[in-house]
């Protein structure tokens, strides 16, 4: 059995920049050597470490449907920055993968909308990658996406891509800009704009913590009950398997019980503190 605290060596492949300016976001996809399978779940995570310098976690930003790893890491600390130095063909370390993921099993038949807000989309993009991958088993997919602003959208000429498609793609900046053609206002604004049917729906929301709430309470007023909503718990992930407590809220440690967790979940969290 392989100790969980070492990591596989991997490389780096590709490249690509997401966002750029004083928060940059890259997403690098990454290649493990010498092992051919990784089985992961959307939602699921991975320590990425940086040798010589550290190791952080990311969700994985792909879906497992397809090749590879992708991480869309954002530049605000030590170990990303050195992540953000490093070129195509440079190694890292990949402990995972880590963590409960979305049940996408469970949700087979059931319409799709997943509610993302800036750099919180990145489990989101896993989840509709995977839903359009295997159509069949799944009913309507909606993407709502929104950031500050045009310029700190990720994924977007994806998201463009798949709105040129037919998938239904709701996008939206905070403020308005020239020749921006989609909504203007926030992401839970949007929300209520399109009123999604909660019949046989499952919506999943990722963003920063107040979009996350106020979104919730929107679901709640459209008529989606607790155990149709999931989420996902930011805590400070060091060992990533549930021993060293950094990450412990009340009875769960986010990184071993989370960091996907479904509504009525986290209600009762909130009801033990």
């Amino acid at each position: 059995m392989k100790n969980p605290y070492l990591p596989y060596k991997a490389e780096i492949v590709e490249i690509r920049d997401e966002v750029k300016g004083v928060r940059p976001i890259k997403t690098f996809k990454i290649r493990l050597i010498g092992r051919e399978r990784f089985d992961y779940q959307s939602g699921q995570g991975c320590l990425v470490s940086v040798f010589g310098r550290g190791e952080s976690w990311f969700t994985i930003a792909n879906s497992p449907t397809r090749p590879d790893l992708e991480f869309s890491i954002l530049k605000t600390g030590k170990v990303t920055t050195k992540l953000h130095e490093m070129e195509v063909g440079d190694v890292v370390g990949i402990r995972g993968p880590l963590g409960r993921g979305f049940p996408l099993e469970e949700w087979k038949g059931m319409n799709i909308i997943t509610i993302g807000g800036g750099i919180g989309q990145t489990p989101l993009r896993s989840i509709y990658q995977y839903v359009i991958d295997n159509e069949k088993d799944y009913g309507d997919l909606t993407i709502v996406y929104g950031a500050r602003t045009s310029r700190d959208l990720c994924y977007k000429d994806e998201l463009f891509e798949l709105k040129e498609q037919g998938y239904n793609v709701e996008l939206s900046i905070d403020n308005q800009e020239p020749d921006w053609p989609y909504f203007v206002g926030f992401v839970p604004d949007n929300l209520k704009r399109i009123k999604p049917d909660p019949k046989d729906t499952i919506a999943i929301t990722c963003g920063p913590p107040i979009m996350i709430k106020i979104t919730l309470g929107v679901l709640k007023d459209l008529g989606f009950k607790e155990d149709q909503i999931y989420t996902t718990l930011e805590r400070r992930m060091k060992c990533g398997i549930g021993k060293c407590g950094k990450c412990k809220l009340e009875s769960i440690y986010v990184c071993r019980d989370g960091p996907v967790f479904r509504y009525d979940e986290l209600s009762r969290l909130l009801e033990e503190a």
